[in-house]
């Protein structure tokens, strides 16, 4: 692969993943660790992604605190971010994840809506605490500096005391045999957390993302209950998914 080629392969899969790992993209594209960290940092200096240790972030992390055109498939995930709107009533307690997804939904909440949401993402607290109805409970921890959350076993016992009516989780990848999976230990331990303390579990995912793998399983298809995506339900890609058992919206 040429030099052009690898590096219009990381930036897609480091805006897709919002993070990729370098022992991934070793193993992916075939090449040495020392290439890969050249690349990288290669990268980094022209302004297309974050160098951090062990791999890159998304540059879209540099913008979920405002309201610029710097996301990855924006328009994509405000189309999810509309679908899942009309899914939260008042009265709810509602539990979400961090990402850019996630943003988009929290931007979109209807001003009337009155309902509790509870986050350890620090963005999407941001936003939340702007609307003039809702209760906001921020998840107390550790903050990841690469993804913007509050992680650790404070944070895990936090969210085990609650019961939520619907937990919103921002998707990093998703197939129909492994399930949800993603890139961070950490905050896959806080997905998993707040998955056992909701009623009900909604996976945000933009199509890309659909049929993809990252090393750490969040969860099996059996503990979702409802997918959204920006797509329609019926489309061929999502059936093998509501054959298993997951709602499509």
């Amino acid at each position: 692969m040429l030099k052009k080629e690898r590096h219009a392969y990381i930036l897609h899969q480091v805006h897709l993943h919002n993070k990729v790992l370098s022992s991934t993209l070793c193993e992916e594209i075939k090449v040495s660790e020392d290439t890969i960290r050249r690349d990288l940092q290669e990268l980094a200096e022209e302004g297309k992604l974050i160098k951090v240790h062990g791999g890159a972030l998304s540059p879209s992390f540099s913008h979920v605190f405002s309201h610029t055109n710097g996301v990855y498939s924006q328009k994509q995930k405000m189309r999810i971010a509309q679908k899942a709107v009309q899914l939260i009533k008042d009265g709810m307690f509602v539990l979400t994840s961090g990402g850019t997804t996630i943003i988009e939904l929290a931007r979109m909440l209807p001003r009337q809506l009155k309902a509790t949401f509870i986050s350890g993402s620090i963005p999407a607290v941001l936003e939340y605490i702007n609307h003039p109805n809702i209760e906001v409970i921020v998840i107390g921890d550790k903050i990841s500096k690469n993804s913007k959350i509050t992680v650790g076993l404070q944070a895990i016992a936090k969210i085990k005391e609650l019961k939520a009516d619907l937990c919103f989780l921002g998707v990093n990848a998703i197939d129909t045999e492994r399930g949800v999976t993603d890139n961070d230990w950490d905050v896959v331990q806080i997905k998993k957390a707040m998955l056992e303390s909701s009623a009900k579990v909604v996976c945000l995912s933009i199509a890309e993302k659909i049929n993809t793998v990252q090393p750490i399983q969040v969860c099996g298809l059996d503990k979702i209950d409802i997918l959204i995506t920006e797509l329609e339900p019926g489309t061929p890609l999502l059936q093998p998914y509501q054959k298993a058992g997951v709602t499509v919206l």
